[in-house]
C-alpha cells in the first residue's frame, strides 16, 4: 500500500509528511502573513496553458515531439533584467531551431525560469572561518552574502519572488506575441557572438535552410502560416519550497481538481523524491504535468512507485522522468529503469539531464562541468533508449544566454584557468550560449 493512500489530498496535506529541504523561518507569524498575501495575488500562469503543455508532452511521449527545457540553475532577483531575459530566450530559440532542423519534428520549449529562485543544499549550515550561518537556499529564501542578516530566511522574499516571476513571464510573453520568435526572422535571435563563433557558418546554413522551408510551405499554402510567426513557450521550476507552492495552488472555474499556477511544469528533485515525503505528497494532487529527477542510486521499485503514486490513472502527458546519472554511470544504471517502467506499463516521457551527474571541483576551488562529459551523457542516452526499445524525448539543461565561463571545454576549449574570467553562478555551473548551441548541434546530428 502506498504511504500516501491513507491521506486525503488537499494543498496542505504535505504538512503531514516529512518535508526535506525546507528553510527554518524564525517568525511563523510573518510567514503566514506573506502566504496569505500570496494566496490573494493573481496567478502567474493559467490552467488552459497548463493543460496545453500536458497535451504537448503527451504528443512527445508518442514520438511526435521533443522537449527542450533549459535555463538558470538558480535565478537571482538581480538578473530580472530585460537583456538577460531576452538573451536566455534567444539561446533557447536558437537551440530549438537547430533541433527542429536536425530532428525534423516539433520542439516543445520549456524555460527553466520565472520561478527557479529556490535551490536544495547539502547542509543546513555553511561554515566559514569558524562562523556557521544558514546555507544560501536561493533568492526566494535568503541572500548569498555571508552575514547573519542576509542569510536569515525572510518570508518577504516569497512575495518578491512572485513579483519577479510575473515580470519575467510578462516580458517573455510580450516578446513572443510581438514577433520575437517569428520563424520568418530567426536573425532576430542572434547574439553578438554568432559572427565570430567557430559554429557561425554551420548555424547560418541552418537559418537559411529553415527560412527557405518556411517560404516554400507558405507558397504551397498560398497564405502565411500562423504557426511560423510565433511559438508556444512554457515555464518550469523545481517545486522545492512547499509553502510557496501551496500558496499558488488554486481551483479554477469549469475545471476539476487543483492547479499549481506558479508555473506550467513543476518538477521534484532527486533529493526530495522520497516515497512518503512531502514533495511527492504535494505533487500527486495537482493537475500540472510533473517531472521527477531520477539518479543512478534509485532502485527500479522506487521509480516505479513514483510513477504509480504521481500518475495513478496513467494519464498521457502527466509524467516525465528526467534521468541524471553521470556519463560514467548511465550505461549500467539507466537500462533497468527503462525496462521496469515499460514492463509496468507506465506512460512517461524520458528526458536527460546531463548536468547534475557530471559536476566536479577544480584545484582552484570552482565547481564545473566538463562539456565532453555532458555531451557523452546525452549521446549515450539516445543510444541506450534506442537499444532498449525506448525513446529519449527531451533534455533538461542548466544554461544561460550570457558569455560566462563556468563549464570547461566546448568549441573554445575553456580550461580551469578560464573559469576565473567570468564565473557568475551563485550555485551550479551553466553552459554558456555557445556551449548550449554546440550541444544542440551535436544532439541534432545524433538524433537526426
Amino acid at each position: 500500500m502506498s504511504p500516501h493512500s491513507s491521506l486525503e489530498w488537499h494543498p496542505a496535506s504535505w504538512q503531514q509528511c516529512p518535508a526535506a529541504q525546507q528553510p527554518n523561518y524564525p517568525d511563523a507569524e510573518r510567514l503566514q502573513d506573506a502566504l496569505q498575501q500570496l494566496q490573494t495575488l493573481p496567478p502567474l500562469v493559467t490552467s488552459w496553458e497548463v493543460n496545453g503543455l500536458k497535451q504537448q508532452i503527451a504528443r512527445a511521449q508518442a514520438g511526435e515531439g521533443f522537449v527542450l527545457q533549459g535555463g538558470d540553475c538558480a535565478e537571482s532577483f538581480a538578473d530580472c533584467r530585460p537583456e538577460i531575459i531576452a538573451n536566455r530566450l534567444k539561446v533557447l530559440l536558437q537551440m530549438s531551431l537547430v533541433l527542429v532542423h536536425g530532428m525534423r519534428q516539433r520542439v516543445v520549449r520549456i524555460g527553466r525560469f520565472a520561478g527557479q529562485y529556490a535551490k536544495p543544499r547539502s547542509a543546513d549550515l555553511e561554515t566559514r572561518d569558524g562562523v556557521s550561518l544558514p546555507s544560501y537556499r536561493g533568492d526566494l529564501v535568503n541572500a548569498p552574502e555571508f552575514t547573519a542578516a542576509t542569510r536569515m530566511p525572510d518570508p518577504q522574499r516569497l512575495l518578491e519572488g512572485h513579483a519577479r516571476s510575473a515580470m519575467t513571464i510578462n516580458f517573455v510573453r510580450g516578446l513572443i506575441d510581438g514577433g520575437f520568435a517569428d520563424l520568418h526572422h530567426p536573425e532576430y535571435w542572434d547574439l553578438d557572438w554568432v559572427q565570430h563563433s567557430p559554429l557561425a557558418v554551420e548555424y547560418q546554413q541552418m537559418v537559411d535552410t529553415l527560412g527557405d522551408s518556411v517560404r516554400f510551405m507558405e507558397t504551397l499554402a498560398g497564405q502565411p502560416i500562423g504557426d511560423f510567426s510565433r511559438v508556444d513557450f512554457y515555464t518550469s521550476h523545481e517545486a522545492l519550497l512547499l509553502w510557496y507552492e501551496q500558496a499558488h495552488t488554486r481551483q479554477v472555474p469549469r475545471a476539476p481538481g487543483w492547479y499549481n499556477l506558479s508555473t506550467h511544469f513543476p518538477w521534484i528533485g532527486m533529493r526530495t523524491a522520497e516515497i512518503g515525503g512531502a514533495h511527492v505528497e504535494y505533487c500527486r494532487g495537482i493537475r500540472n504535468p510533473i517531472g521527477v529527477k531520477v539518479g543512478a542510486g534509485m532502485s527500479v521499485d522506487w521509480v516505479s512507485d513514483l510513477c504509480r503514486i504521481l500518475n495513478p490513472d496513467n494519464e498521457p502527458g502527466r509524467m516525465t522522468l528526467i534521468h541524471r546519472m553521470g556519463a560514467g554511470k548511465i550505461a549500467d544504471a539507466l537500462p533497468p529503469l527503462i525496462e521496469a517502467v515499460r514492463n509496468a506499463g507506465h506512460r512517461v516521457l524520458w528526458m536527460c539531464d546531463p548536468m547534475h551527474g557530471n559536476t566536479v571541483s577544480t584545484p582552484n576551488g570552482f565547481k564545473t562541468r566538463p562539456f565532453d562529459e555532458i555531451q557523452s551523457e546525452v549521446e549515450q542516452s539516445f543510444a541506450i533508449h534506442k537499444a532498449c526499445g525506448s525513446r529519449l524525448g527531451g533534455v533538461h539543461l542548466e544554461l544561460t544566454g550570457e558569455d560566462v565561463t563556468e563549464c570547461t571545454g566546448g568549441a573554445r576549449n575553456l580550461s580551469h584557468a578560464d573559469l576565473e574570467r567570468a564565473y557568475r553562478s551563485t550555485v551550479d555551473p551553466r553552459l554558456n550560449y555557445e556551449q548550449a548551441l554546440e550541444l544542440a548541434m551535436k544532439m541534432a546530428r545524433v538524433a537526426g
